[in-house]
């Protein structure tokens, strides 16, 4: 299992969510990092998800 970081920003860039997760791969943490956003109401909001190794999971500005 690895460890995926998730944040959400308003649009003057203020930190609104952050948190981390584990999940198996990728598609996994994906649709974690989706469901988390949602439950917060931040699907709308610019946010990224970033595997361990770096890579830019999901990202919407």
């Amino acid at each position: 299992m690895d460890i995926y970081k998730i944040t959400a920003f308003d649009q003057q860039g203020q930190l609104l969510f952050e948190d981390s997760f584990s999940a198996a791969k990728d598609e996994e943490a994906k649709e974690i990092g989706k469901q988390k956003l949602e439950e917060h109401g931040l699907l709308d909001q610019t946010h990224r998800l970033v595997s361990p190794r770096g890579k830019l999971l999901l990202f919407h500005s």
